[in-house]
């Protein structure tokens, strides 16, 4: 009040006072907005939605086969050679697990989540997730859990991969261990997703055992184009 009467002293009208001070709230509010710290999950999202990144899994898997793998590669479990024509025996693995993106939103099942989260939709669509994998062994993995399985019975004679049943366990190969962990290292960060701390500790350990190659890095470098980001556990 000693401000207004400061004012009409002056001989301001009560108009203008008016309007300048809700003109100078609003700005200090913005302020405070422009400068507050973030979620890691908003701050992460809202930039990944700012850049190139596709909007939905069916534009990804586009961008997937043309950008990244537009000559053929090797799957990640087997190491399966494929050229430019990859065919239906070869699909596209999410390594951090869909089902489990679906519960940590609480969004339903994989369909609706797809209709009903556009969060979800992001997620889903980010390449650094995104591996080629034989369909079948895509299919034995399922929703698993990683782990290291004691003995080297292998599920497929031809594919290096471990499968324990009752625990609902995966191993995969050594070469594809630590490309799995930083792919699943990101997305939990990237997107605040839930590993557990056994889980962490064992992508940790792959993590250092079996640094990036030159692949990899190369790979980066092509979502970097394509999606606006990258996947900083391979720098």
């Amino acid at each position: 009040m000693r401000l207004i009467s400061r004012v009409f002293s002056a001989g301001m009208p009560i108009s203008i006072l008016l309007v300048s001070m809700m003109v100078s709230g609003c700005l200090e509010s913005e302020g405070r907005a422009e400068h507050a710290p973030g979620s890691g999950r908003d701050s992460e999202a809202a930039s990944a939605e700012r850049g190139l990144a596709p909007d939905d899994y069916r534009e990804a898997k586009r961008v997937f086969w043309r950008e990244l793998y537009a000559d053929g590669g090797e799957t990640l479990y087997c190491a399966a050679e494929f050229g430019k024509r990859h065919g239906r025996k070869v699909n596209v693995e999410h390594v951090f697990p869909m089902s489990w993106v679906a519960r940590a939103l609480n969004c339903g099942e994989r369909e609706d989540c797809r209709h009903h989260s556009r969060r979800f939709n992001r997620i889903e669509a980010d390449l650094h997730n995104m591996y080629p994998a034989l369909k079948e062994v895509n299919a034995l993995r399922s929703a698993m859990a990683f782990a290291e399985i004691r003995g080297e019975k292998h599920y497929f004679p031809w594919c290096d991969i471990e499968v324990d049943f009752r625990r609902r366990k995966v191993e995969p190969r050594d070469a594809a261990q630590g490309n799995i962990a930083r792919a699943m290292l990101y997305m939990a960060d990237r997107y605040e997703l839930k590993l557990f701390d056994k889980q962490r500790r064992l992508l940790r350990k792959w993590d250092r055992l079996d640094p990036p190659n030159a692949r990899e890095r190369a790979r980066n470098h092509l979502i970097e184009r394509v999606q606006g980001n990258r996947n900083p556990y391979i720098d």
